[in-house]
């Protein structure tokens, strides 16, 4: 018999996920379908989603050789029939406090960082780099983890270690930039660039480090084709940059320092998304999302 999601307790709610007790060692983690951007949750939802999300991160965390947080498979009985392939079941952790970002590319709030200051959460770069530059290396650059509505704000290394230690800072950023550098291994392999990637890490009760939350999905990536990738423009991508890209363009109207809700997606705007996140999807695990538990595809 599979659990009832009623019959967990409800422990929080955020932009895409809710998360459930399941036990006193274990949280259902369900990604719904709502989508965020400039630090607002928009409307509609992309149907889908939150499977496509799951299906990634749990693809990943097959492929990656570093601990993390699942304690049980897609199908386990104690996922309920309405969460089943949007939920992953998982350990409870000592969550860190700090969003911990991989770059190997200059873009985003990297960009407007560098444009102002030469450098990057502290770490300096050579002159002359550009939008979608690809950095000599790969670069460790924390942030601060936001309440909803509130903005993540880049740190140097030395506050995240004077907040939570050295010995902890410096195996974060090992692990970091070893997860950035498999993945985009990977990625480059199926034709795509990994610009960037957020990475969340939480403490199991053995004191280990433990990768937790989702993992390199195009919410918390940045994912470019390889092919027509050109230094100095903004890139086309597989992730929610698209809904970013349409928010800020003249047929939205808005304005993102207005701090007032976004307009509506537009239909076509979300059926493009959704194609996005899917072919993402596909192309990186070299499976079909139509065969992923509870897909509509």
């Amino acid at each position: 018999m599979r659990a009832d999601l009623s019959d967990y307790k409800h422990l929080a709610g955020g932009k895409v996920r809710e998360i459930y007790e399941v036990d006193s060692d274990t949280l259902l983690m369900v990604a719904s379908d709502r989508i965020s951007a400039f630090d607002f949750s928009l409307e509609p939802a992309i149907p889908d989603k939150g499977r496509i999300l799951t299906a990634t991160s749990m693809f990943f965390f097959d492929l990656l050789d570093v601990p993390n947080h699942l304690a049980g498979p897609i199908d386990d009985p104690r996922v309920p029939d309405s969460a089943l392939g949007r939920a992953m079941l998982v350990k409870k952790l000592d969550m860190v406090p700090f969003e911990c970002v991989a770059r190997g590319y200059l873009t985003g709030s990297g960009k407007k960082e560098y444009d102002a200051r030469g450098k990057v959460c502290g770490v300096d770069l050579p002159e002359g780099l550009k939008e979608a530059s690809k950095l000599p290396e790969p670069i460790f650059t924390p942030a601060t983890k936001a309440e909803q509505g509130d903005h993540d704000e880049n740190v140097t290394f030395d506050y995240m270690a004077n907040k939570i230690g050295t010995e902890l800072a410096d195996k974060l950023r090992e692990l970091t930039l070893a997860v950035y550098t498999r993945a985009a291994e990977h990625a480059e392999s199926k034709g795509i660039i990994l610009a960037d990637t957020k990475l969340e890490f939480g403490i199991d009760q053995d004191g280990n480090v433990v990768l937790a939350d989702e993992v390199l999905t195009p919410d918390s990536s940045r994912y470019w084709p390889a092919d027509g990738y050109a230094e100095g423009q903004v890139q086309p991508s597989f992730d929610k940059q698209y809904v970013r890209n349409w928010l800020t363009g003249p047929k939205a109207d808005w304005d993102p320092a207005s701090n007032t809700q976004p307009p509506e997606l537009p239909g076509s705007v979300v059926e493009a998304t959704r194609d996005r996140y899917i072919e993402a999807y596909e192309r990186l695990s070299g499976k079909r999302f139509a065969d992923w538990p509870g897909s509509k595809a």
